[in-house]
């Protein structure tokens, strides 16, 4: 007998989400409000439940208190089995029972359950459970009694929910990042295509600009005032549409951010008054390589500046670019001197000078992990009252990679590039038919 499910999955559920979560066993979803993340999971334990072929397999969906996985989950389990014949509903346990192939056993079963009430939870095994909200339960949960029931049975654990601060939810999804075991993403509002613009207007009406940050653009940092950039103003500069005027006069300029270990990327950033172009990432490329890849760019784009980190292979890649002709080359150190003695070296300066930049209508490539890149960093104050930022390493160890996306960005501010001349060479270049303000983009 064939059943079909009443269940028609969204392209993202369908073509990414689903199709992930059968190749591993740990996830973690980070998902805007109303991305259909309770319809999705529901569904996927279903389908495992119908699967799975051993005795009596046990699931469990748990939210933070029994009442909330009652109102959010139940309803949609009982629709979503309905179809299936021989199936039977608890209503007094909260669970939905299957039918297997192992006849006078009892089926699979799938419990709603609430964190509120642990001890409802402790039993022999569990062949999957999905902690929805994991940013409300107790970390203790899952390591005290979820992870020993999922032993046996080498059962599967996903971590579903909307940020709520940097709290054991966001630890959890660095980890994922990090470890391949994990199957990890984040949707925000603005990527997912799920709500209309109408739909994420109206939503946004009722609610404070940090529950915007945090429910709809997935920030983990919204309740923190230390950000360099929030992720509103990531966004809309992700978002944002430029014109002719934007770019018109204005000089091109390069910033290489120059990998330094293996696992590190050297990335290209282009930018021209307030047009931004997505980042070139070239992996595992020598001195030398990397060297003509820049130069191939630099004899298409015609860059007035050139600002190159001077970390690691970064010196040899500027003197081969300057053997090959290239005289318009700064060496940039993240630790040097700033020009504003308000921060403590260059690196501070140059992140809130990018920072400026959004703020006066720039716009930046919509690249998600550009804008994760941006939101992550944080700043303090030495002792002597001047702003750093969070170390470079700190921020890899914290998220499983460098950013350097978002330090080739900042590099493009390193140096002040004198427009005038460069605006006046361009109008003699308009005289005599020559300039086209198209051939930078």
């Amino acid at each position: 007998m064939r059943v079909v499910i009443p269940y028609t999955p969204r392209p993202i559920w369908q073509d990414v989400i689903h199709s992930a979560l059968e190749q591993k066993k740990r996830a973690v979803l980070v998902c805007h409000r109303r991305f259909g993340k309770t319809i999705g999971c529901i569904n996927e334990l279903i389908k495992k439940a119908v699967q799975n072929r051993l005795l009596m397999p046990r699931y469990a969906y748990i939210a933070p208190y029994r009442n909330q996985a009652k109102k959010i989950a139940w309803e949609w389990l009982k629709h979503y089995t309905k179809v299936i014949p021989g199936r039977k509903v608890n209503e007094s346990e909260l669970f939905v029972e299957l039918p297997t192939q192992h006849k006078g056993d009892a089926g699979a079963r799938i419990y709603i359950v609430g964190a509120d009430k642990p001890d409802n939870l402790r039993g022999d095994y569990l062949d999957g459970a999905i902690l929805d909200e994991y940013a409300q339960i107790k970390p203790s949960l899952f390591g005290e009694i979820v992870a020993p029931m999922l032993v046996d049975r080498k059962g599967f654990v996903y971590f579903i929910g909307t940020p709520k601060g940097q709290n054991q939810f966001y630890e959890r999804y660095l980890q994922a990042q990090k470890d391949e075991r994990y199957f990890s993403c984040l949707y925000r509002v603005d990527e997912s295509n799920v709500l209309s613009q109408e739909e994420i207007e109206d939503l946004s009406k009722d609610m404070t600009p940090e529950q915007i940050r945090q429910e709809l653009y997935c920030d983990f940092t919204a309740s923190a005032s230390n950000v360099v950039m929030p992720i509103d103003l990531v966004s809309a500069a992700a978002k944002r549409e430029l014109t002719d005027k934007d770019v018109y006069g204005m000089p091109v300029i390069f910033a290489l951010d120059v990998a330094r270990f293996g696992d590190d990327d050297s990335v290209l950033t282009i930018r021209q008054g307030l047009f931004t172009r997505p980042q070139l990432r070239w992996h595992g490329l020598n001195t030398m390589e990397l060297a003509a890849r820049m130069a191939a760019e630099m004899m298409k784009h015609n860059p007035a500046i050139v600002n190159i980190d001077g970390g690691a292979m970064g010196p040899g890649v500027i003197d081969r670019l300057r053997q090959l002709g290239w005289q318009n080359i700064v060496e940039v150190n993240f630790g040097q001197a700033p020009m504003d003695p308000r921060y403590a070296n260059a690196r501070a300066e140059m992140y809130f000078l990018a920072k400026e930049f959004l703020e006066a209508g720039g716009c930046i490539p919509d690249d998600s992990d550009l804008k994760t890149e941006l939101t992550v960093t944080e700043y303090s104050f030495t002792a002597a009252g001047k702003i750093q930022l969070q170390p470079k390493a700190k921020i890899k160890e914290l998220t499983g990679r460098s950013p350097d996306g978002a330090d080739s960005f900042a590099l493009t501010f390193a140096t002040p590039v004198n427009a005038a001349m460069l605006y006046e060479r361009q109008q003699r270049e308009i005289e005599n038919q020559e300039y086209d303000p198209y051939r930078d983009l």
